[in-house]
């Protein structure tokens, strides 16, 4: 059974709470999620994109040492909307990091090989 977006960014967010944010690991680093889906009266979502609401921003963002990441969600036959490719073409072109991840196991790879023991081999 194809599990779907909303299970893996909660399997995302609490393998990276459980290994990379609590008060004991050092360095303490933060992810959080940016609400941008979900279905909403008029007067919410006026309040919300007056607020700062960015249609197409990523699932979460991640801060480690030095960087900031950009994570989009999907299921392995998900497809990002118009707005999501703009958003990850601006942050790119921001010189900031952009993923688009399909299962814990993909999100674990970027971020234990790419960052955090890369972080560690530089200190």
């Amino acid at each position: 059974m194809e599990q779907t977006e909303n299970f893996i960014q909660q399997s995302i967010v609490m393998w990276f709470i459980n290994h990379h944010c609590l008060r004991c690991h050092n360095p303490q680093c933060l992810i959080m999620a940016i609400p941008n889906g979900g279905k909403r009266d008029a007067r919410e979502a006026k309040m919300m994109k007056n607020t700062g609401l960015l249609p197409g921003a990523s699932d979460l963002e991640i801060i480690i040492p030095g960087k900031t990441i950009y994570v989009e969600v999907k299921t392995p036959r998900g497809v990002q909307s118009d707005e999501q490719k703009e958003f990850q073409q601006r942050v790119e072109s921001l010189g900031f990091e952009y993923h688009l991840v399909r299962s814990l196991e993909e999100f674990k790879s970027i971020i234990d090989e790419q960052y955090i023991n890369a972080t560690r081999r530089v200190s």
